[in-house]
């Protein structure tokens, strides 16, 4: 445990933005598993919807640091070829 204020302070901080960045990500899975699911049901239309929601938590995640900029690209490559495939 740490005696120094500040340090308490900064661990009480990024456990705050640890639950903030887990949350998100929890909420790109479960974006990533509507897409799929969609796909699963031949809806091309929704999956597209879906889709594009996708990409946009992608985009927030890496503008916010939360994902690399290359796991984001190989990510939003993976689900647009699985959309285009139906």
């Amino acid at each position: 445990m740490a005696n120094i204020k500040s340090q308490i302070k900064r661990n009480l901080t990024n456990e705050k933005r640890h639950q903030a960045n887990v949350s998100f990500k929890s909420s790109y899975k479960t974006a990533v598993k509507a897409v799929e699911k969609a796909v699963e049901a031949k809806d091309k239309d929704l999956a597209l919807a879906k889709l594009s929601f996708a990409h946009k938590k992608l985009d927030k995640g890496q503008a916010k640091g939360i994902f690399h900029k290359n796991f984001v690209a190989r990510n939003k490559s993976a689900l647009a070829r699985l959309v285009n495939s139906l």
